[in-house]
């Protein structure tokens, strides 16, 4: 699978940004402006399904594949957003990135109920700059924008496939030093799995205040949450 992968910024260290479901690099708009001023080349690709990357069979494991096969390994960082979270985490051992960011991971996706997906779907269908701008007060003009263009790239099969993910895609251990940034509340991670990655090794910290998608609600509380991270 060929990934579109979008790059910015010349300094010396990589971080890889890997967005979430129904999206495409573009969300990272904002985070990726504050890395490249930090010294970091972003990369960011589009999973399949997003974005411009092909369509294909989808499932958590292959989507980490992807991952392997198109980024670099050995980055200073990698964050992961929600469906981008457990990609990466089934990632982590191969792409061996210093650092990994779980940012209100999909661990368990396919435990939510089947009207979340449903009315995932409808969002998608029915999307509008009002109806974002309604569902996200707290979104800039950017981010709004971007949402939008995501949707429009999206391939609807993926919500049936993510349905019907089998699993608990818990990480037993990090491979890697790894912090899980969870919204308050969060979407996929209750207080029992949240104390069992900090069981199994994880920094785990709440970033107050925000929906699933922290970078866009307050990108200045995500930035500060990652304070040590990059």
């Amino acid at each position: 699978m060929k990934l579109n992968v979008h790059e910015h910024g010349e300094g010396d260290k990589v971080a890889l940004l890997i967005h979430g479901g129904m999206s495409d690099h573009r969300t990272w708009h904002a985070v990726e402006g504050r890395l490249v001023d930090q010294g970091y080349r972003v990369v960011a690709p589009d999973l399949r399904g997003h974005g411009r990357s092909d369509r294909g069979e989808y499932r958590p494991e292959l989507l980490a594949d992807d991952l392997v096969e198109n980024l670099p390994a050995g980055a200073d960082v990698a964050i992961g957003h929600s469906l981008g979270g457990v990609s990466l985490s089934l990632a982590a051992a191969r792409l061996k990135p210093k650092r990994a960011v779980y940012c209100d991971p999909g661990f368990r996706l396919g435990a939510l109920a089947a009207e979340a997906f449903a009315f995932m779907r409808a969002m998608v269908d029915e999307a509008s700059p009002e109806s974002v701008r309604l569902a996200n007060p707290r979104w800039s003009a950017a981010d709004v924008e971007a949402e939008l263009a995501g949707f429009a790239l999206f391939d609807r099969a993926f919500l049936g496939s993510v349905a019907g993910f089998d699993g608990d895609y818990l990480p037993l251990a990090p491979a890697v030093p790894s912090l899980v940034q969870l919204a308050d509340p969060s979407l996929t991670i209750d207080a029992s799995a949240a104390e069992l990655l900090r069981e199994r090794g994880f920094d785990v910290t709440v970033v107050a205040g925000t929906g699933h998608c922290i970078h866009r609600d307050d990108l200045d509380a995500f930035m500060a949450s990652l304070k040590g991270w990059i």
